[in-house]
């Protein structure tokens, strides 16, 4: 106990600066944040998100990752929340049961933190606190940055993440000697991933972060004072700190929430057949039970693997292609096989053997293999797909594919098919329910069946165009076809068999997908939509804020260093009543658009339009 020194004592030092601009900063934010009790701008789309996370029901947002949703899940699960509200307009009043203060606390107080964060950035990047100060008031102030922080949007979750992980690896850079220079490491590496996991948008500043290290560490590598062990651990952290764990993190998001999300919902059908198998309800209750091996004579439907412009199954009905098209081209007039977006008693198919009339499964089942031929017979109503070199309705480049009919106009049947199994892993691979992704070849002009996209007209009730294929090349989901419902068939006449296929598959078994299987479908879900972030109006407003406040930097640069210039006391209080003149207008601007901003007190519609202070500006009137 001698070496212990008496008495213990902490010192303690309080920036009272930037303590009351974290004040004003929450009370600007979180003043009145229950008010309007209704929904506002794009709070109708977050809150769908919100209700299906409080019920644990599937979604896929295609215009980013899953973090900013589970941060306001958060919100609502804090709040008690079920879930259960209509989110279908703009202006729709929030029932009792919705907590809106606790959905919008969450945007609300990261849009206050970014306030003292823009402090210290500015005092990070050298200058004074005088400057740091300008800034936060110059954003502390900002009606629009107010305005996205106070409703259930992820913007200002997102800045507050950007603004972190720059602030962190500044203090980082600069504590060469501080025992705490790695915990601000590891705080940019888990901001870029929170960033980058709100928004796709949060990637730039992820690269620009990226960039300066690299810059950083080739300095460092150059360093001869340093020895090459140390040098080695010094690149080997930065790439864990800021590559491996904000994978880490990233494939982490996706995990708690597809541990989340475990029940079938509206979103199942843009995923393929196995994904929606593995989730509680829907798919899966049709699919569990059913055999695994597709044999000669079983009962599939066929769903492409693609989708776009929609999911949807190989198709056929008891109507013909129009003898002569609206541009005067001909068809085969034979039977239309289309691709159609939902389920229908007219999607079955019965997979035959070419050599045999048997349309049931033999016992023992003689699997279908990969470079095996068959037959696929529409089930309802007995026609062969077929496809010959006659133009397509939509697509005149390609082969119409057809359910063939014999007009004796010596138009022979061409009805013979090659399976190729894609991701086979032997060359005898048995073709698999909802797992194997097959293309179908056609034996005598080698087109593959592939859906083109493209919508028939009212003849074919609008319904997708199917066509075979002759220069189809290389990987393309358009041309893969699985097998998503299947049973043995054992009726071979054919009103039996109707009976047969209109009955429901039998379930017992429950088949199950792994999280990497999953995560890299709905990976490339999202970023296979990444036009729509980078297109979307509302990232746009996000570039905006980023340039405001870049703006607002900049501006407190150029003013430390007019400032330094000016030798004078004279020219020094001249200016700086320069700069209270500005603030003060800053604040007078602030003050006359609150009733915007806050939406209260209540404006006649002539007070309303003196705010109109642009004609760009359109100020929508809500009548009661």
């Amino acid at each position: 106990m001698q070496c212990v020194k008496l008495p213990i004592s902490v010192r303690v030092e309080i920036n009272l600066l930037l303590l009351a601009v974290t004040g004003l900063a929450l009370v600007t934010r979180l003043y009145g944040i229950h008010f309007p009790r209704a929904v506002v701008f794009d709070e109708v789309y977050y809150g769908q998100f919100l209700s299906l996370y409080m019920k644990q029901v599937f979604f896929i947002d295609e215009s980013g990752p899953p973090f900013g949703h589970m941060v306001l899940a958060l919100g609502a699960y804090l709040g008690g929340f079920d879930g259960n509200f209509v989110w279908n307009r703009i202006g729709a009043e929030y029932t009792s049961n919705v907590p809106v203060w606790s959905l919008r606390v969450i945007p609300a107080l990261a849009g206050s933190f970014c306030i003292p964060l823009a402090y210290l950035l500015v005092v990070e990047l050298g200058y004074s606190h005088f400057s740091a100060l300008g800034a936060c008031m110059l954003l502390l102030m900002e009606n629009s940055l107010i305005v996205q922080s106070r409703f259930m949007l992820l913007e200002s979750v997102l800045i507050f993440f950007l603004l972190l992980a720059v602030l962190s690896y500044l203090h980082f850079h600069k504590a060469r000697n501080s025992s705490f220079r790695w915990f601000w490491l590891m705080i940019c590496g888990v901001s870029c991933a929170c960033g980058i996991g709100v928004k796709y948008m949060g990637m730039f500043t992820y690269f620009l972060l990226l960039g300066l290290t690299a810059v950083h560490t080739w300095q460092l590598i150059g360093d001869r004072t340093l020895s090459y062990g140390k040098v080695v651990v010094q690149v080997l952290v930065r790439f864990l700190a800021l590559v491996v764990l904000p994978v880490i993190m990233y494939i982490g998001f996706f995990y708690v929430h597809l541990t989340l999300l475990y029940r079938s919902g509206p979103h199942d059908q843009m995923m393929s057949s196995a994904f929606q198998a593995s989730l509680e309800g829907g798919l899966a209750r049709i699919t569990q039970g059913q055999p695994l091996d597709v044999a000669l004579g079983s009962q599939v439907t066929l769903r492409t693997v693609s989708s776009k412009p929609v999911p949807c199954w190989l198709h056929s009905h008891k109507v013909n292609y129009p003898i002569r098209y609206e541009n005067g081209r001909g068809s085969s007039h034979q039977q239309q096989v289309t691709c159609y977006p939902f389920k229908d008693v007219n999607n079955w198919w019965i997979i035959k053997d070419p050599g045999r009339h048997t349309l049931v499964v033999s016992s023992p089942p003689r699997p279908v293999r990969h470079g095996d031929i068959i037959q696929l017979l529409h089930g309802m109503t007995s026609r062969y797909l077929n496809t010959h070199d006659v133009a397509a309705p939509m697509s005149p480049h390609s082969q119409e594919v057809s359910g063939y009919i014999d007009f004796n106009v010596s138009m022979p049947a061409q009805n013979l098919w090659r399976v190729d199994i894609v991701n086979r892993e032997s060359d005898r691979e048995i073709w698999k329910t909802i797992l194997s992704e097959v293309r179908l070849v056609h034996v005598n002009t080698s087109a593959v069946l592939k859906l083109s996209g493209a919508s028939l007209p009212e003849w074919g009730f609008k319904q997708l165009e199917v066509v075979g294929d002759k220069i189809y090349k290389g990987y393309q989901q358009s041309g893969m076809w699985n097998v998503e419902e299947h049973r043995y068939g054992r009726s071979q006449e054919q009103k039996e068999r109707e009976l047969e296929l209109k009955s429901p598959t039998h379930s017992d078994i429950k088949r199950n997908l792994t999280f990497m299987a999953k995560f890299l479908e709905l990976v490339s879900k999202s970023w296979g939509n990444l036009y729509f972030w980078v297109n979307y109006p509302f990232n746009v407003m996000i570039i905006n804020t980023m340039c405001l406040i870049h703006e607002t930097f900049v501006l407190c640069a150029h003013i430390c260093m007019l400032f330094s210039f000016l030798r004078s006391p004279a020219q020094r209080k001249a200016f700086g009543v320069v700069i209270l003149a500005v603030l003060c207008s800053v604040y007078v601007s602030y003050h006359n658009l609150s009733p915007l901003t806050y939406g209260q007190p209540a404006l006649s519609s002539d007070e309303l339009a003196a705010l109109r202070w642009r004609e760009s500006w359109d100020i929508l009137l809500r009548k009661r």
